[in-house]
């Protein structure tokens, strides 16, 4: 083996090297909690020359442990055992302890029995697979699987789509639980199509040193009304906290919307996009590296979007075979369009 793979594989320059670019990029150690010089000198001596592979990932998954961020990951390979090496320091959330596995589907299908028993629909793909709508005489139904892996010439076109029923109906719920996150451009172009004016969505700045003001400068985004006609009635936003990233700039988003009201449980709590990056060893690792603000400069890293209205799905749902958050919001949306009628 050369001096060049030698040094690459030195567990002290590999451990170095993910402590200082965290250091440097992370901007979360005070809400966290953290103090990350006494993690370095906590972990540090417990690395050597002779530290090996299995013990140098133990070392590094205590190190970011306290951290509670599931932007952060380690992914190393496999160890001696043939078994990969992965960590994130997250926890686990409420809603995936409530519906493990193949439980968020059963879920989701009591919430589209909801929906039918309400004169929906059922919720059926759009011609941009992330989206699925239904809707009855007077309401719309939207879910958002997730915000990436779609063209705009399809997300448009699906939006176009729903549009067209926007005149026919009083109220809408659009349904991001679960979702996992993905691209801000596309939380932007869905919520464009429910906005009544442009307004602030949110504000975003980058870590780019080590100290507490080495940020870029803020950035501010906008959502403003896009296609042939928007929907500015009444809409319920459904939200858990296994929503996650982009799904959380949603939520920050279309907050900034009077007609808008959030009901479920406060989102994650992990905003910004990966920073990823690999150790000369080989092993990849991401990093949280943003920090979101909303449009009144209000930082919800770690604690979540809040709802409005606090209703949570549990383990019962599945038993009555109602979602309660279904039930709730169309109550609401009905009062709202009774209100709005009246007021005509």
């Amino acid at each position: 083996m050369g001096d060049a793979d030698m040094s690459n594989r030195d567990p002290e320059r590999n451990f170095e090297e993910l402590w200082k670019t965290f250091h440097k990029r992370y901007p979360f150690f005070r809400l966290r909690n953290v103090d990350w010089q006494n993690q370095y000198d906590t972990y540090r001596p417990r690395v050597t020359r002779k530290t090996s592979d299995d013990e140098l990932f133990e070392i590094l998954c205590q190190m970011i442990a306290p951290l509670d961020d599931g932007h952060i990951e380690l992914i190393a390979g496999k160890d001696g055992r043939g078994k990969k090496r992965y960590f994130t320091p997250e926890s686990t959330p409420r809603f995936w302890q409530e519906f493990p596995g193949r439980n968020v589907k059963s879920l989701f299908k009591v919430t589209e029995k909801t929906l039918v028993e309400h004169r929906f629909g059922r919720p059926k793909e759009t011609r941009a697979w992330m989206l699925l709508y239904s809707r009855s005489p007077s309401f719309g139904y939207v879910r958002i699987l997730e915000l990436e892996d779609i063209k705009k010439r399809k997300l448009v076109a699906a939006l176009d789509d729903v549009a067209r029923d926007f005149k026919d109906l009083d109220g809408f719920i659009i349904d991001i639980r679960n979702c996992p996150g993905g691209d801000d451009s596309t939380a932007i172009a869905i919520i464009d199509r429910f906005c009544d004016q442009k307004r602030v969505a949110f504000h975003r700045k980058t870590k780019i040193g080590p100290g507490d003001d080495a940020f870029t400068p803020v950035k501010t985004w906008y959502i403003e009304p896009q296609g042939d006609v928007q929907f500015a009635g009444p809409i319920v936003l459904l939200t858990c906290d296994s929503v996650f990233s982009g799904g959380e700039a949603f939520a920050l988003a279309i907050k900034q919307l009077p007609h808008v009201t959030i009901m479920g449980e406060h989102t994650n709590g992990i905003f910004s996009y990966q920073l990823e990056r690999t150790l000369p060893n080989g092993w990849r690792y991401c990093l949280s590296y943003q920090v979101y603000l909303s449009a009144d400069m209000v930082c919800y890293e770690g604690t979540g979007v809040p709802p409005d209205i606090v209703l949570l799905n549990t383990k019962a749902d599945l038993e009555s075979g109602t979602d309660p958050l279904i039930t709730r919001a169309l109550a609401l949306l009905e009062t709202k369009a009774a209100d709005l009628s009246r007021s005509r």
